[in-house]
């Protein structure tokens, strides 16, 4: 069960080796949190990522989990589960792809979207049910400024968060009052430090130990993206064509 402040003592990471989930899980360990399940491919990165945190003082296991394979989500979430109550399931797991690429070789572009939204739709689907059995529980989406409005720069990528974006937004509201909570992190791009408003995996890991302790539903990384992007949205197309981001 979470602690007073509602931090978890068990948490599932969906994207075992994402640099911002293994970033929160190092947070949350120094903190309060025993057990850490990594799910992901089977890989050497894996299963460094877990003998990492259990150089902190975790008790840290792996599982096998595909973003693209949902019909084996069910059988491999429910292996954790059947261990034992999870306090906090963090979905991590997307690709960027490749805009120029994407844009060439349809194929590509179809990879993108089933990773980051086709496969979060059944994870998340999974990953809420078996919670809200146990009748508690959080639910941490990791979306993306990049959905809130398309980009010419990455409009692939951005839709697929957009979509993501939705679906957590809808099952929070699903969710409401069963005991489980759902909040979405919409963070800045952590892989071009040099984009206005960027941020670091560390960050965000700050700013989801906060937002789980206030309950947030959802939370911007950094916090002014809030107001720039509520601008952007309402941007007319002709001149936000014409901008440079």
């Amino acid at each position: 069960m979470k602690d007073a402040f509602g931090l978890p003592q068990s948490l599932l990471v969906l994207g075992g080796t994402s640099e911002i989930a293994l970033a929160t899980a190092r947070r949350l360990v120094a903190r309060r949190t025993r057990t850490v399940w990594l799910a992901g491919r089977p890989s050497p990165a894996l299963e460094e990522a877990a003998a990492r945190l259990r150089a902190l003082g975790a008790d840290a296991r792996t599982v096998g989990f595909d973003a693209l394979d949902p019909d084996s989500h069910e059988t491999a979430l429910g292996k954790v589960f059947a261990e034992g109550d999870i306090d906090l399931v963090l979905l991590a797991f997307g690709i960027l792809g490749d805009q120029a690429q994407d844009e060439r070789d349809p194929a590509r572009a179809v990879r993108v979207a089933q990773t980051n939204y086709t496969g979060a739709v059944s994870a998340g689907l999974v990953a809420a049910r078996a919670l809200q059995a146990q009748g508690h529980g959080s639910l941490v989406v990791l979306s993306s400024v990049a959905g809130e409005r398309a980009r010419r720069a990455d409009f692939i990528y951005g839709s697929s968060k957009a979509g993501l974006d939705t679906f957590a937004q809808g099952l929070g509201d699903a969710l409401h009052g069963t005991g489980v909570h759902v909040m979405v992190v919409r963070p800045g791009s952590v892989h071009s430090p040099e984009t206005p408003f960027a941020t670091t995996p560390e960050a965000i890991a700050t700013a989801i130990e906060l937002g789980l302790r206030r309950r947030s539903e959802t939370v911007w990384v950094p916090g002014v993206l809030r107001v720039v992007m509520s601008a952007l949205r309402h941007t007319p197309r002709g001149l936000f064509r014409r901008l440079p981001i």
